[in-house]
């Protein structure tokens, strides 16, 4: 997950085609309901819902405008300020617009409504509406804004805590290995270490920051070694398909715990041990891996599994911004976990 940089304005993108077609569509619905209020303001019902239309589309389409082309300039500047000079930006747009309108369409004002047929009164009407729904449009723009950040930072706080909750358990064992390493093998002894020092430095990092398959891979393999030095023979390791899976994002530590478990719960109670076998392969519109491991007889080794594997999807979820990306396979000598990594990843919190 990409780390988001706070956002300095609580304005939209007026100049992209979304948020123009939101301002029409609103401005639409506007005319709507003022032809709703007086349907013979201007004649006929839909002679007086065209009227309000275009004059409706005039104001919103040509106030976006100006707010597009001011948007570097006002964007910066303290949320106070933002919302007071948008707001008379929009305002003076939409006065000059009703202005234009007046001289430019006459046939449409003059001798048709009273309440509008005054040069003065149509001013103030139009603008007095221009006021309240620019303030409307303004006060949601900022409610959506705060409560934008504040899904951000709780799915930010989240997928930080879902990371801490990811300790490689093993630590007591593997200094034991090491220990023992040094007395014998000590450049052995100084690969363990190193490899620890990888996993650590990867389950401390920023949460938000992603990864990539390849840098998670190799932490895969440290793991696998430490391992292997405590284990020996006991524990072994097929891989395959890594040449074509690419090197597509995810959370860091995502096949770690997966290992993890496949270890503790798999290979270790097995007195002759087992073999772990690593598969890769490009499916559908992402990468599918899949862990398998040797389970024994009788063991429930989902009740051990699920905090790991509870923890892994929900990070996936919070990473991909979709669910199902973690599949549990069990048989009765067999444990397989697929984890989906699906192509173009993109931040869902943007």
């Amino acid at each position: 997950m990409t780390e988001r940089p706070a956002a300095a304005s609580f304005l939209p993108d007026f100049c992209g085609s979304r948020m123009v077609f939101v301002v029409a569509l609103l401005a639409e619905l506007l005319a709507v309901m003022l032809t709703l209020a007086s349907p013979d303001g201007f004649g006929p019902p839909l002679v007086s819902l065209s009227v309000n239309s275009l004059l409706a589309q005039c104001v919103a389409l040509v106030s976006i405008g100006a707010l597009c082309v001011l948007h570097s300039r006002i964007r910066g500047l303290p949320e106070l300020w933002t919302a007071v000079l948008s707001y008379f930006i929009a305002l003076a747009v939409s006065a000059g617009m009703i202005e234009l309108t007046w001289h430019a369409f006459p046939i449409f004002w003059r001798g048709i409504d009273p309440l509008v047929s005054d040069h003065f009164g149509f001013l103030v009407r139009g603008i007095g509406i221009s006021a309240i729904a620019w303030a409307l449009a303004l006060r949601y723009f900022f409610v959506r804004h705060q409560w934008r950040r504040r899904v951000e930072s709780e799915a930010d706080a989240r997928f930080q805590a879902l990371q801490s909750r990811i300790r490689p358990h093993f630590l007591f064992n593997c200094m034991n290995t090491i220990a023992s390493l040094a007395r014998s093998t000590p450049r052995l002894a100084e690969e363990a270490v190193e490899d620890l020092a990888d996993l650590f430095r990867a389950s401390l990092a920023d949460a938000r920051l992603p990864g990539s398959l390849a840098t998670e891979l190799e932490l895969c393999r440290g793991y696998l070694r430490i391992e292997k030095h405590r284990l020996g023979d006991r524990l072994a390791v097929e891989w395959s398909g890594i040449e074509t899976a690419g090197n597509p994002r995810l959370p860091a530590l995502t096949l770690q715990p997966l290992l993890e478990n496949a270890i503790y719960h798999g290979i270790e109670p097995l007195p002759g041990g087992g073999i772990i076998r690593i598969q890769c392969a490009r499916e559908g519109g992402g990468v599918r891996i899949v862990i398998t491991n040797p389970r024994a007889p009788g063991s429930d080794a989902h009740a051990g599994n699920r905090l790991a594997q509870e923890n892994v999807a929900q990070r996936l979820e919070a990473f991909y911004g979709r669910g199902g990306l973690l599949e549990v396979v069990e048989s009765p000598g067999e444990y397989r976990v697929a984890v989906l990594l699906p192509d173009g990843h993109e931040d869902p919190g943007r």
